[in-house]
């Protein structure tokens, strides 16, 4: 299923979502998030994607092919970078039903209060992306 063409409002307020929710973060940090969450929810389509555009933003390959166990390859990814990450896997998983206190206050410490919104912004947007990905079984090279 195209669901983008099916469903072409949806579509573009999710591009406008998008937009708005990366706003002022910095953009390896954003691809960073993109392909932890997608790797989390198993969307072939977005890791690709979001691989791609990290190497565009400037990232290293390295660390996108550690990203998948960040917590082992702790001296590769930067403390805000981790706070980030492991605030995504809260987020995406939500194992508890809710986010632990100690991931957000570990992200809080990282990010200013607006900043932090937008990144939880970002993980919301991205895990929704996510979701018609996979369940649209969009696969990488789909146009």
């Amino acid at each position: 299923m195209h669901w983008a063409k099916l469903a072409p409002e949806v579509f573009k307020a999710m591009i406008a979502l998008e937009v708005a929710a990366k706003r002022g973060l910095d953009p390896t940090l954003v691809e960073l998030v993109k392909i932890r969450a997608s790797q989390v929810n198993h969307c072939a389509f977005c890791i690709d994607m979001h691989i791609k555009d990290a190497r565009k933003a400037g990232e290293t390959e390295e660390r996108v092919y550690l990203l998948n166990a960040w917590e082992e390859a702790t001296g590769f990814y930067t403390e805000k970078e981790q706070a980030a990450l492991a605030l995504t896997e809260a987020i995406t998983v939500l194992t508890d039903g809710f986010v632990p206190d100690d991931v957000y206050e570990r992200a809080a410490a990282h990010f200013e209060e607006a900043e932090l919104a937008q990144l939880i912004a970002l993980i919301t947007t991205i895990n929704a992306w996510n979701r018609f990905g996979v369940s649209t079984r969009m696969a990488p090279g789909q146009d």
